[in-house]
């Protein structure tokens, strides 16, 4: 200490510097989404939006771009048309099958993935896209409750996610927007009644669709009224992020924007996105889903090797 005081002109700049990229990396530690340490594996549950996997792919490369160094693997198992309220209205795919239903393959599902983390996105298809009902409304309750306990049962935490925005106007339902208003409304009610952890999404995304529809009637975040784009699955990242403690993506209005923190973070969210629907489809295949029409994914044990593939091909340029 004495020397640095009778002699202070080349050290502090040392000093300064290295505080300076301290303090900076702290800054940055503090702005991004963090999980737990002891989170390795994450698993998404959800219907066809989930299966989608846009906003799953984002979050994934969010922490490669992040936290490159830190291992977390991200397993997609959503399922298109699925419910977790059990219904399936009449003449669901032209008649040939009913909806799946979550009960049936979460057992499975989770036996076999062994998730840390649990997301899952439920509602969309809940309400059948009929007018709100007290029946309809309860199973969804139910449904919910009874996913929250099967996988706090299996010794995962879970985090319940509110559906997207349904349009409406393109989607050709009228008045089933405000159902999942409703159903949003309700889940969030559970973060103080049942001490749930909930990542509202559904707000933001219905506060941008508002907007943006009011100066241009043509906007719409989903083409068919229910599959977000490329911008919807984005604004359902973002929230799941921001949910997470991630204060850096403030105005960022695109996967491809939060990826550009990193200098060849394009190339990295293709990596990463090749790989979360390589997995989603063979984890689908190995816990033994019954919907028809879904394309077979690998054999498990080929698919992990691909991946590691392109792990290394994610290290090579996260160096």
């Amino acid at each position: 200490m004495s020397s640095l005081l009778k002699n202070p002109r080349p050290a502090p700049t040392v000093f300064v510097v290295a505080l300076a990229v301290l303090s900076s990396a702290v800054a940055w530690a503090a702005d991004v989404a963090s999980l737990p340490p002891n989170v390795r594996r994450v698993l998404f549950l959800g219907d066809s939006i989930t299966y989608g996997g846009g906003y799953v792919a984002n979050v994934a490369a969010y922490f490669a771009t992040r936290q490159p160094t830190r291992v977390i693997e991200f397993v997609n198992a959503g399922l298109s048309s699925e419910t977790v309220s059990g219904l399936s209205e009449e003449g669901h795919a032209g008649g040939k099958f009913p909806r799946p239903d979550l009960h049936e393959r979460l057992g499975r599902v989770l036996a076999q993935v062994k998730p840390d983390l649990v997301f899952a996105c439920y509602g969309m298809n809940d309400g059948i896209y009929l007018p709100l009902a007290a029946e309809r409304f309860a199973r969804y309750e139910e449904g919910q409750r009874w996913l929250h306990e099967q996988v706090t049962a299996a010794g995962a935490k879970i985090v319940h996610v509110t559906p997207p925005v349904y349009d409406d106007v393109r989607g050709g339902k009228a008045g089933y927007a405000a159902v999942l208003d409703r159903y949003s409304e309700w889940l969030v009610t559970q973060r103080t009644a049942a001490r749930w952890d909930v990542v509202d999404l559904h707000t933001p995304m219905r506060r941008v669709f508002t907007e943006r529809r009011r100066s241009d009637t043509g906007f719409f975040l989903a083409k068919d009224g229910v599959h977000p784009g490329d911008f919807g699955h984005w604004l359902m990242a973002r929230a799941i992020l921001q949910h997470l403690g991630a204060r850096d993506l403030d105005g960022v209005e695109s996967a491809a924007a939060m990826a550009a923190a990193h200098p060849r973070g394009d190339e990295v969210l293709k990596l990463v996105t090749q790989k979360v629907v390589l997995l989603r489809d063979a984890w689908l295949t190995a816990t033994r889903h019954t919907r028809p029409g879904v394309k077979p994914g690998l054999p498990l044990d080929e698919a992990n090797t691909q991946g590691a593939a392109i792990d290394r091909q994610l290290a090579s340029l996260l160096k």
